[in-house]
């Protein structure tokens, strides 16, 4: 192991510190890259010609070299402040840019939606979400970030396989290793595809014989829509519909596993804002949808929803993404107040799950994001208590909450 004295992380390590460093991750690179990638079908000489002239990109968040202290991991802005994260101003730019993008690109629209049967408003509220249509800075190198945080990062077992499933790319899909840029985290091309979500997503939609999803906005949305319709889009299908949740109707009854059909939520009161319409089928299945508890809007959501978490693990994201759709077909603004207590952070939220889970309840992952899951497990402690639940911490009740 190479030990340093200070700094312990590699964004403040001193350029005399660093050479060490770079000589391990060229050994690490022939010891540990070169089997696996030629394991899983990298030629060597693919290999040779990606990891040549590669170095440590030591802008990068989340790193510590060899020897020094785990770095702690980038926290993902999904999770933040729900009134934030959905506030109307958001949303105003996108939409006149989202028509104009629609209108452009209609033909490659009109493909895709006949292809894969995903609504062309939802496509492209995902690539406005990802990319500004295309339009935002993709500047890392993709190996070579891959390669940096799978040597030094703070989840180096996470960042290994994708490490690998970038050269495979390299290997057979007509991709340059320079024009294969990515995020930070590796995060390639207009739709933000991981490599490995790359390799079992991205389509050809333009005939060239190639899956470019960095210059193609027909292979960009082509692989959007395959990778929702794979991950089980049902067609014809609404993601949700903004609704008035009476206060009888309790706040734990939130998320995917507590589904009710549109016959009973309608018998409980529960009815769509103006504007909205709930499914006509009686018998289907909705799910509550409160990212805020109490002090927020409520959603009844369909399994389309849960799709496009899979896209990106958070309820706001899948919500941004709805909303910012129904607002390319002139939808309304989301009506109901966002009024999410503030004064406390993920540490806050942390401690207060693992006091939940030692009481038996599912907060889900005690990682100090307030989940659905949280959600419910404090609305459920709540009304254990003889309190009014409210499904939401604030400053004082994260400090109380499983006590």
């Amino acid at each position: 192991m190479i030990g340093f004295s200070a700094p312990a992380h590699a964004d403040t390590l001193p350029e005399a510190q660093r050479p060490p460093v770079e000589a391990a991750f060229r050994a690490w690179l022939g010891s540990a890259v070169r089997p696996a990638a030629l394991k899983a079908g990298v030629s060597p000489q693919t290999f040779e010609a990606a990891t040549r002239n590669i170095a440590l990109d030591w802008s990068l968040p989340d790193l510590a070299p060899p020897g020094a202290p785990p770095a702690r991991a980038q926290r993902q802005p999904e999770f933040s402040d729900p009134a934030r994260y959905v506030a109307e101003g958001n949303f105003a730019a996108l939409v006149k840019e989202g028509r104009a993008e629609l209108a452009k690109w209609k033909t490659a629209f009109d493909q895709v939606e006949q292809r894969f049967g995903v609504p062309r408003e939802i496509v492209a509220a995902i690539w406005a979400r990802e990319s500004r249509f295309g339009r935002a800075a993709i500047p890392y190198s993709a190996v070579r970030a891959l390669a940096t945080e799978a040597f030094m990062g703070a989840r180096k077992e996470q960042f290994f396989p994708e490490l690998v499933a970038a050269l495979k790319i390299l290997e057979g899909d007509h991709v340059s290793l320079a024009a294969m840029k990515s995020s930070w985290a590796g995060a390639m091309g207009q739709p933000q595809f991981l490599p490995s979500k790359y390799l079992e997503n991205a389509v050809d939609m333009d005939g060239d014989g190639r899956r470019d999803i960095w210059a193609s906005v027909p292979d960009s949305l082509g692989s959007i829509a395959n990778y929702l319709r794979k991950h089980g889009w049902v067609p014809g299908r609404a993601w949700g519909v903004e609704v008035e949740l009476p206060p009888e109707v309790a706040c734990t009854l939130e998320g995917p596993d507590q589904g009710l059909t549109v016959a009973q939520w309608t018998a409980a009161g529960v009815a769509p804002k103006p504007g909205g319409v709930l499914p006509k089928e009686a018998g289907r299945k909705l799910f509550l949808l409160n990212p805020a508890g109490r002090s927020g809007p409520a959603f009844l959501v369909s399994e389309n929803f849960y799709v496009l978490k899979e896209y990106n693990e958070s309820d706001l994201y899948a919500l941004f993404v709805g909303h910012l759709a129904d607002r390319f077909r002139a939808g309304r603004p989301i009506a109901g107040s966002w009024t999410a207590p503030k004064g406390f952070d993920r540490t806050d939220v942390a401690a207060m799950q693992r006091r939940l889970e030692a009481q038996g309840h599912d907060v889900g992952t005690a990682d100090g994001l307030v989940g659905f899951r949280t959600r419910v497990a404090i609305g459920r402690w709540q009304a254990g208590k003889g309190q009014a639940p409210t499904c939401y911490p604030d400053a004082g009740l994260v400090k109380t909450v499983g006590r």
